[in-house]
């Protein structure tokens, strides 16, 4: 993983420094509140409805035993003991003292960590495939390119104050994990005909009040010009975003009213002054952020022998089976595999993880992973590295400290916002309606016959729980004054990327674990052998789904 140099720990306690005296001179009365938002923002903090919430970085969601350690510490020391694992990969801690926030900045420095970047009208965290380095299915790792898009990004003079808030994501796998349709900017690593490496480039994608699927205005931008071209989208949408209305000053706002031929064009004429210029990617670049994802030290291990190990613990305990099935994925190296390790446990907020555990994990990714976790964007926790011969040691020690519900991919691993609970912009709250629908789901024979459905659920249309892009959405609505929430089917954030549905008028939170049991009684009874829930939505539309929800007992 990237290692700070010695120029990243000189601005990194620069900025740290600077912050402190910023603080000191708001709670001082010097900064009116006004002078101090762009500057908390700038350093990732935010005021909420209950306190502030302090968002820190974790760049592609990679994360060192060392780090996981010391965010265990300033949950412990700052905060409630836990924090929350949000859907751009990043850390939030939802309830730390404001004059506090320079001390926890502190603290972050000294694992080379940092709140830069995570709110504000900037370029934010770069996210990636949670198996990147690891997938069966990749081109090549992802994350050396993450890394020099965050180098190039972070505190470019450019594009400190855009009109919005932007976001980047890149996929290498043929499965897209990384939800990249709907980023400001989504990257797929190519090859071309010759065989070099290179960018498909999608732009104008995002959710939100107008929830909309990325364009690709380029098939295929060398790897030297990564920088150049993402330079010249930034600087088109720097000069004709709109700043006048908030709510219109999305990239995909202006790539809509241009249309994307029209983008398109603009780019390409803005990237002929800058494709051979200071932000052009020599080989020596490429290969110096290379050489911080260096594989780590695998053993030779005969696959056979290794999976042999794992098939007859599985016979002998049909709960490892269960875990194996659902949070044990494949491996490039022979006798490993990755392990996704869930926060979604009934009665746990989704994505939340307490101080104890944080430091189990850290002890977790020291035995089994190379001293290495990852974040996920569907808020889990993932050990990439993990012998197979081990994994029945790993489940036992992870179901121990809460991390093994076997329900990965299934309709109770909920991607779920912290809602009205925490957020001041929350319509509603999330976090009972997830714990609602998980139990009312909670035979897991039959969550695993359903197989496969993404749940996403968001407080208000800011959309931070990716609502439009579950195969089930639930948004939460006001309705003058009182709670409720909107249905929609069919999203999609994988490669077949597709918004979803409304189905009709909004239910009251009472109502809602009832209307998604109709919602998979209906698909239950027409799928076809082995169709997935997505499949059988698109098959048949929700006409099915809303006649049953809305139908009136008889």
């Amino acid at each position: 993983m990237y290692i700070y140099d010695e120029y990243d720990h000189r601005i990194q306690s620069q900025r740290v420094t600077q912050f402190r005296g910023q603080m000191e001179r708001y709670l001082d009365g010097q900064l009116e509140e006004a002078e101090f938002l762009p500057l908390r923002l700038q350093n990732g903090l935010y005021v909420q409805r209950l306190a502030p919430m302090l968002r820190i970085a974790v760049p592609y969601g990679l994360m060192n035993s060392r780090q996981l350690r010391q965010m265990a510490h300033i949950t412990r020391t700052y905060d409630k003991g836990y924090c929350h694992i949000s859907t751009r990969q990043n850390i939030q801690l939802n309830w730390p003292q404001l004059e506090e926030v320079p001390d926890i900045l502190q603290s972050l420095l000294d694992v080379e960590m940092h709140c830069n970047q995570t709110s504000g009208n900037c370029i934010r965290n770069t996210t990636t495939d949670q198996f990147a380095g690891v997938a069966p299915d990749e081109l090549v790792d992802p994350r050396p390119y993450c890394e020099l898009i965050r180098q190039w990004s972070t505190f470019h003079p450019e594009f400190a104050f855009l009109p919005r808030k932007f976001k980047i994501a890149v996929n290498a796998s043929q499965t897209d994990r990384a939800a990249m349709k709907v980023h400001d900017i989504g990257l797929q690593l190519v090859q071309n005909e010759a065989g070099e490496t290179g960018f498909s480039v999608y732009v104008g994608g995002g959710l939100g009040r107008t929830p909309v699927v990325g364009s690709l205005i380029r098939d295929f931008i060398p790897e030297k010009h990564l920088l150049s071209y993402l330079e010249a989208i930034l600087r088109i949408y720097n000069q004709f975003g709109r700043r006048d209305n908030k709510f219109k000053a999305r990239i995909k706002i202006l790539v809509r009213a241009m249309t994307p031929e029209v983008f398109a064009e603009k780019v390409e004429a803005e990237w002929e002054h800058l494709r051979d210029g200071s932000t052009t990617l020599t080989q020596a670049e490429v290969d110096r952020a290379k050489s911080y994802f260096t594989e780590p030290a695998y053993e030779s291990l005969d696959e056979a022998k290794e999976q042999a190990v794992v098939d007859r613990q599985a016979n002998d305990s049909k709960a490892f089976s269960n875990w194996l099935m659902r949070n044990v994925s494949g491996h490039k190296k022979p006798g490993y595999a990755a392990v996704t390790l869930s926060l979604k446990p009934t009665g746990i907020s989704p994505g939340d993880i307490t101080d104890s555990q944080l430091e189990t994990l850290a002890d977790l990714a020291d035995r089994f992973s190379f001293g290495e976790a990852r974040t996920t964007h569907e808020q889990n926790m993932v050990l990439a590295d993990v012998k197979k011969s081990e994994l029945f040691d790993l489940w036992q020690e992870a179901k121990a400290a809460g991390f093994a519900t076997p329900n990965i991919g299934t309709l109770t691993d909920i991607i779920c916002c912290p809602g009205g609970d925490f957020c001041s912009l929350a319509n509603a709250k999330s976090i009972p309606i997830a714990e609602a629908i998980q139990r009312q789901f909670d035979d897991l024979d039959y969550v695993y016959d359903l197989g496969d459905i993404d749940l996403n659920i968001s407080g208000c249309m800011n959309a931070c729980g990716h609502h439009h892009v579950g195969h089930i959405g639930i948004l939460g609505v006001d309705k003058k004054g009182q709670e409720f929430y909107q249905i929609t089917l069919g999203g999609n954030a994988s490669n077949d990327t597709a918004l979803g549905k409304v189905i009709g008028p909004s239910f009251n939170a009472e109502e809602v674990p009832d209307v998604m049991q109709k919602i998979i009684d209906v698909y239950v009874e027409q799928r076809t052998e082995e169709e997935p829930f997505i499949d059988t939505v698109n098959r048949l539309g929700i006409s099915p789904f809303k006649e049953r929800v809305y139908a009136k007992a008889s």
